[in-house]
């Protein structure tokens, strides 16, 4: 159930984020700021749910902004048709690579006493 909930906190995330940057060229500005605060609500609801489950912060907090980050570029390069350059890609893969790592090795062995 964490990882439902890990989702949706990402997905929150980069809809509120997106939302910012369509209030910059809208008309009606608000709506899209009012979006925003909600998505960044919903975010961190989820966030807090996904620790609440059990979650290490470490990986939760590396999957929930690296990925945000990752995707977010994406984002703006579909809807937005800002750039995505070569150097831009090698971070995203560093990003994944990173989020797995800690994922994977992050884990301290149990030195308890």
């Amino acid at each position: 159930m964490r990882w439902l909930f890990l989702i949706g906190a990402i997905a929150a995330e980069v809809f509120a984020t997106s939302s910012l940057r369509a209030a910059v060229e809208a008309e009606a500005a608000w709506i899209w700021w009012v979006s925003a605060i909600g998505g960044y609500l919903a975010a961190f609801a989820l966030l807090f749910a996904t620790l609440s489950q059990g979650a290490s912060l470490a990986a939760t907090y590396a999957t929930w902004s690296g990925v945000g980050v990752a995707l977010t570029a994406v984002v703006a390069w579909l809807v937005f048709a800002e750039r995505l350059t070569p150097g831009a890609i090698a971070g995203i893969a560093f990003i994944v690579v990173g989020v797995v790592l800690i994922e994977w090795c992050g884990r301290a062995p149990d030195l308890a006493v």
